[in-house]
């Protein structure tokens, strides 16, 4: 079939469903003739319609087009003129600069000296405890120097004034005892509003305690543990003014002596690093030393009894030398032979009441110091043990072991040096009452014999 045929054809199959929707469906060939014209002439008008809003669309992108190159031209221009702008600024910034070096010469020097000063002196002012009574001088120097750091800014006149009048105030107050309110925060916790002391710039007290300044929080704070009493019982003093002197613990160390002297152990911090052995040792020395006041006062009993019977004839019993004179008495008919039995008999029963507990004395001055050994051994091994679990890099971990054995070591010797000193005072005075007992008893056979005086 030729194309010419087909075309037609085609044209009234895809026309013929539209033009049957809206006239329905046709009565002849004439009527179906009609309509596929009328479809035809209908879809040659939309598309010459569609054709025009193509071209208008295509215009109007021409022109879109057109618009945005002359926006990217004059914004091209722009550039140009920003970038030749900035080169101009940088050759005037680098001409300033110039000038500036220039004109500021030896103020450079000035600025760097002012920055290491200013620098140096919030790190004074932020550990001192002046800083209680005047607070916020810390944020003006870190300001000013981050401020004389800068290239961009310099200092005011009246910036480097204030500086020097706090390092002037400074000065001052280290140099004066001020009272002034402040808030205090007690041992538990508690924030106490309270008159303190500053003395200069080294210590800072409330009555009857000392305080510690924190720079890190700017607080105001009770030491934990307080000095002995002679330093804090002058610390009332400072607060009834006056022009009289008072006598005062002042740390010239701004605290690292105060600390120092806190961090020593008490009396009985240190005993109690002796352990079981060091507190064995001191029940060693009260049970002797007991014993010792108990026979110092029988025997000083005895021997004034004693003296005062020297003196009288009639013998008494309530002495030694009373009832030996009593037995040569009862044995005065008897021969020489038998009567220095008896009085031997007597001096030997009032030995023993004598020389009572003296062996024990002396039995605790000789095991006190061996305790003492024994404490010392045990602190070593306990050291060295620590030695072998943790290695040396740490003192701290073997200053227990150490501590326990001097500390014993200590109270052995602690213990033991009186006890030998006080048997030997014991038992020399009952020598002297014993030698009286036997020089006596040595004149009464004598004198029975014939050989006394």
């Amino acid at each position: 079939m030729s194309a010419r045929y087909v075309l037609p054809l085609l044209s009234c199959l895809f026309a013929f469903p539209a033009a049957a929707q809206e006239s329905g469906s046709a009565a002849d060939l004439d009527d179906l003739l009609r309509m596929v014209e009328e479809g035809r002439t209908r879809e040659q008008r939309e598309h010459r319609e569609r054709e025009e809003r193509f071209r208008a669309a295509r215009d109007e992108q021409k022109e879109l087009l057109a618009d945005a190159r002359r926006r990217l031209a004059a914004a091209e221009r722009k550039s140009e003129e920003l970038e030749n702008t900035y080169d101009a600024n940088e050759l005037e910034v680098a001409d300033v600069t110039e000038q500036l070096d220039r004109r500021m010469g030896s103020l450079r020097e000035l600025f760097g000296v002012l920055q290491q000063v200013s620098s140096d002196t919030q790190g004074l002012l932020e550990s001192s405890i002046t800083s209680v009574q005047f607070p916020g001088r810390g944020e003006f120097l870190s300001e000013l120097t981050r401020k004389v750091g800068s290239a961009s800014t310099l200092p005011s006149i009246e910036e480097i004034e204030h500086l020097w009048f706090l390092m002037q105030q400074e000065m001052t107050e280290t140099g004066r005892v001020v009272k002034f309110p402040a808030t205090v925060i007690e041992s538990d916790g508690r924030e106490l509003e309270e008159d303190v002391v500053r003395v200069g710039g080294f210590n800072i007290v409330a009555p009857g305690k000392y305080l510690q300044y924190t720079p890190e929080t700017g607080n105001l704070s009770e030491l934990a543990r307080q000095p002995r009493g002679r330093f804090t019982n002058t610390t009332a003093h400072l607060f009834e003014g006056g022009s009289e002197r008072v006598t005062f613990g002042v740390d010239p160390t701004r605290g690292q002596i105060l600390a120092t002297y806190l961090d020593r152990p008490s009396f009985r911090e240190r005993v109690d690093q002796g352990g079981l052995i060091g507190y064995v040792i001191i029940a060693l020395g009260l049970v002797g030393l007991l014993i010792a006041i108990e026979r110092l006062i029988v025997l000083a009993t005895t021997s004034g009894k004693v003296t005062t019977q020297l003196k009288e004839e009639t013998p008494s019993l309530d002495n030694p030398l009373g009832r030996v004179l009593q037995a040569a008495e009862e044995n005065k008919d008897a021969d020489i032979e038998t009567l220095e039995l008896k009085l031997g008999e007597a001096v030997f029963k009032e030995t023993p009441k004598l020389t009572r507990a003296l062996l024990f004395i002396k039995i605790i001055s000789v095991v006190a110091p061996l305790l003492g050994l024994l404490g010392t051994v045990t602190g070593m091994i306990v050291t060295f043990q620590a030695i072998t679990l943790f290695g040396t890099g740490d003192p701290k971990l073997m200053a227990g072991g150490i501590s326990q054995a001097l500390v014993t070591t200590v109270l052995g010797l602690t213990v033991a040096i009186p006890m030998v000193l006080l048997h030997t005072f014991v038992s020399g005075r009952s020598r002297r009452i014993l030698h009286v007992l036997q020089e006596q008893s040595a004149g009464i056979v004598a004198e029975r014999s014939g050989l006394g005086a």
